[in-house]
């Protein structure tokens, strides 16, 4: 007698440090959520940055920026914190799968060289990348602060709550 199958919940794990949280990045969760039932965006801690915002202030950002996706997806966004190799966070999350964006030949280089040291610490856990749409393969989160810092308008590559959050952090910090 066979047994009946039960599907098998797919996880994500899509790491980064989301300062700020960019279209770029919005762009890879709404379509890694087409991928997953259930996403784990995890912000990374690591002590050798300096992140603008503080690790509250982009959990709020994510989380504000994710609930309309979660919601047109139907796919569970859950958002937390690691400090320690993201393939041991993805492992601690369930995820089955890493999510990775590339936004050129540069990213797919070092992208796939952590994929395989990845896949040799966790042979279970995928590595998929997703190629950047054209509208926002240009975007990068390092970029946008510098822009923001010499009062530039990040308007086109960050939401406008994003954009707001951007100014007033900088206002606060000069």
């Amino acid at each position: 007698m066979s047994r009946p199958l039960v599907a098998m919940q797919r996880i994500g794990f899509y790491p980064g440090s989301f300062d700020p949280v960019t279209l770029g990045h919005t762009d890879v969760i709404a379509r890694a959520c087409r991928l997953v039932d259930r996403l784990v965006i995890g912000v990374g801690t690591h002590d050798a940055k300096r992140p603008l915002f503080t690790i509250a202030e982009r959990l709020a950002m994510l989380e504000a920026e994710t609930a309309p996706i979660a919601k047109s997806t139907g796919t569970v966004i859950a958002i937390a914190t690691f400090g320690g190799l993201a393939v041991d966070a993805a492992r601690e999350s369930g995820a089955s799968i890493i999510v990775r964006g590339l936004r050129d030949a540069t990213d797919f280089d070092y992208e796939v060289r952590m994929a395989g040291m990845n896949g040799a610490m966790a042979p279970a856990i995928e590595t998929v990348f997703l190629a950047a749409t054209p509208a926002v393969a240009h975007i990068a989160a390092n970029l946008v602060r510098q822009i923001a810092e010499m009062g530039g308008d990040v308007s086109p590559f960050v939401s406008p709550t994003v954009a707001r959050q951007l100014k007033a952090k900088i206002a606060h910090k000069g």
